[in-house]
């Protein structure tokens, strides 16, 4: 995760310089704001008591095990000298009490997507470490006429390790980019993103790597890939590019391992894959998408309000797509929700009461209906 100063140039507008916090998938969104230090604003009627659980650097995906007793985060802090991001796990707080989290991931190269086992004993990320113990370079923008655009580092795989951070096994050993992985709650699958086949699609496999299958196809980057509570459905975020301009675009910076992700929408499935149809028509980017504990709704993020592309707020809807409500205020970022298993409490990452600065931090919050 990182802080990056670029001009932004979408079909519907064009930006001056700004900087922005935060994060698609496995890399950083910082937007420069006014200082606006407050935790809850008003409108944000479904969170209760919430809480600020980290202070400064780049604290993004935060999720929680499946008893919700525990929360999986990645975390960048040059100040304390974590230049790119790390796995880092701590206990879900009781009021009074402080988080303390530890370091769970190699503390080389670069992590990404981290999330736990259902055995509640293991969990599982992406890392470059085999790779390079350095953090991978960061893509030149200027030579891409300053675009927002992800390098998708082909050292990428996808590592189990135990909660002291020990490495049991290592799941993917396909040339490219294997990451953005997460678990079915039956406790049977894993699916993730790919290129192993010329194209950012997502696959599955079963929980010691064997078993792979590739469940899209369709030109386009497919990543951030979530399963419903009864493991039937999935969920995620998908570009299609669709015009000559845009698909010559996309081959393009693919070869360079380089994805633009301003143009995603949500998307939903089986868990095979089959009966792939598009959720959100937003336009801009819709992601990070996640299912209610009942199936029933789902909970995303999106900038498709605002012209210039920022704020990102988070949004809830019906599984049809329908009945959208805006349930975020932030003036900046607010991203990577996630329900705990019961319900009762939220969890996602903001620019929030930050000062000024660029830091994103986690809050959890009860939530109320």
């Amino acid at each position: 995760m990182k802080r990056i100063f670029f001009i932004i140039t979408v079909s519907v507008f064009t930006v001056a310089l700004f900087a922005f916090t935060g994060k698609l998938n496995n890399q950083q969104i910082a937007i420069s704001n006014p200082i606006n230090d407050t935790i809850h604003f008003d409108g944000e009627k479904h969170f209760a008591n919430i809480r600020q659980l980290t202070f400064g650097g780049d604290n993004a995906e935060a999720y929680f095990s499946f008893d919700g007793k525990y929360i999986i985060y990645q975390r960048t802090n040059a100040k304390e000298g974590i230049l790119c991001d790390q796995i880092w796990m701590g206990k879900v707080p009781a009021p009074g009490e402080n988080f303390e989290p530890k370091l769970v991931s190699t503390g080389t190269g670069r992590t990404t997507c981290a999330y736990f086992y259902p055995d509640g004993k293991h969990i599982l990320y992406g890392s470059t470490h085999l790779g390079s113990a350095d953090c991978p370079p960061v893509p030149d923008r200027s030579k891409h006429g300053n675009k927002y655009i992800w390098p998708i580092y082909e050292s990428f795989d996808i590592f189990k390790a135990d909660l002291n951070g020990k490495i049991v096994k290592q799941l993917t050993k396909t040339k490219g980019y294997d990451a953005e992985a997460t678990i079915s709650p039956k406790g049977d699958k894993i699916v993730f993103t790919s290129m192993r086949d010329g194209d950012l699609d997502l696959y599955t496999m079963d929980l010691n790597g064997k078993n792979v299958k590739r469940i899209t196809s369709t030109l386009g980057y497919d990543g951030g890939a979530w399963f419903s509570p009864d493991g039937t459905k999935i969920l995620w975020r998908a570009s299609r590019p669709s015009t000559p301009e845009e698909i010559k675009e996309y081959k393009d910076l693919l070869k360079e391992n380089l994805v633009a992700p301003t143009n995603m929408e949500v998307w939903i499935a089986n868990a095979d894959g089959f009966d792939a149809h598009q959720v959100t028509f937003l336009e801009k980017a819709n992601w990070a998408p996640n299912f209610t504990p009942d199936g029933k709704h789902i909970i995303f993020c999106s900038n498709h309000e605002y012209k210039r592309g920022f704020p990102f707020n988070m949004y809830i809807t019906d599984i049809d797509g329908k009945g959208m409500e805006k349930i975020s205020r932030d003036k900046g970022f607010d991203a990577f929700p996630m329900f705990s298993p019961d319900g009762k409490k939220i969890i996602f990452c903001s620019n929030r009461n930050n000062g000024g600065t660029r830091d994103t931090n986690i809050f959890i919050a009860d939530w109320v209906e």
